[in-house]
């Protein structure tokens, strides 16, 4: 079980990280749904045409970040709504995708590709006598180790570059860094250039992971990641945590299906009962907070 929820974590992980530098440049990107569907898309579809994963991930890369230039084109150069940009970005993926499908193949359903390469499992064999480090640890796809080598690497440039503190001080005190000269629509509009990438290698890693392109393939993940930011309290480390949480969730709804005499269908939405409950935890929780400090302000 632990095992798989490190597994499936992977994808909310990776695009939970991005859209964590377009939350601290004060841009809530709400098309992590889409992005991921366009990575998932391409990337499976350049893996089978090249025979090549690191070609299948840097297309899904790709076309994440792409499309999420076109959520700044909208939402940033022409200040449109970000929520129905956000919206839009989204519809357009699950819209466009089985479009191109039926252009290319003929189909809107399941895409296969039998020479498809498998995704290597690294540290296969490696153990260190305790099951439940062994599950974490090791023999697990390339991509999971790929999203735990992002986490530190966000944390250096989130909180240990001059980049990572005229980002968050974009997101912060906008007007301090524009009298400072700083050009705060160009950091929005990379902040949300870096989480479409790592939403589209997000996507790449679910298809390329299964070996097969599904409708829909990103299963609501997009939103779970966003909730992720929050309730990792918007910091890599609380991502990590709050993304674990989530895959393992997940993964205990997929065990009891067979255990419980519970309708399936219950199960299988219990990852997204606990994202609103997460989520309402977080708003309450802040709430408190702010309340507190406006308390303290107040009277001290």
């Amino acid at each position: 079980m632990i095992f798989n929820a490190v597994e499936i974590m992977t994808p909310i992980l990776l695009a939970a990280l991005g859209g964590l530098f377009a939350e601290l440049a004060g841009v809530l990107n709400i098309a992590l749904e889409g992005l991921i569907l366009a990575g998932a898309f391409a990337g499976i579809l350049a893996g089978a045409a090249s025979g090549s994963l690191v070609v299948g991930m840097l297309a899904g890369a790709l076309a994440g970040g792409l499309l999420a230039a076109v959520f700044t084109f909208f939402s940033i150069r022409l200040r449109a709504n970000i929520f129905i940009t956000g919206l839009a970005v989204n519809l357009l993926a699950a819209g466009s995708i089985p479009f191109i499908s039926t252009w290319m193949f003929g189909t809107k359903g399941v895409l296969r590709f039998p020479d498809l390469p498998r995704l290597p499992r690294l540290l296969e064999g490696v153990t260190s006598g305790v099951g439940f480090i062994d599950s974490l640890l090791f023999g697990h796809s390339a991509t999971v180790y790929l999203a735990w080598l992002l986490v530190p690497l966000a944390l250096v440039a989130l909180y240990r570059t001059p980049f990572g503190l005229r980002l968050r001080a974009v997101g912060a005190r906008e007007d301090s860094v524009i009298i400072a000269g700083v050009d705060a629509v160009a950091y929005r509009r990379i902040a949300v250039l870096i989480s479409g990438v790592a939403a589209g290698l997000a996507g790449a890693a679910i298809s390329l992971r299964l070996g097969v392109y599904l409708p829909n393939i990103s299963a609501g993940r997009g939103w779970i990641a966003l909730v992720a930011i929050y309730l990792g309290y918007r910091h890599p480390i609380g991502i990590l945590i709050a993304a674990l949480l989530f895959g393992f969730t997940e993964s205990l709804a997929g065990a009891a299906q067979g255990l419980l005499a519970i309708p399936g269908t219950v199960l299988l939405g219990l990852p997204y009962a606990i994202t609103v409950v997460a989520m309402i935890t977080y708003s309450a929780l802040r709430a408190r907070g702010q309340r507190r400090r406006r308390f303290m302000d107040a009277h001290f």
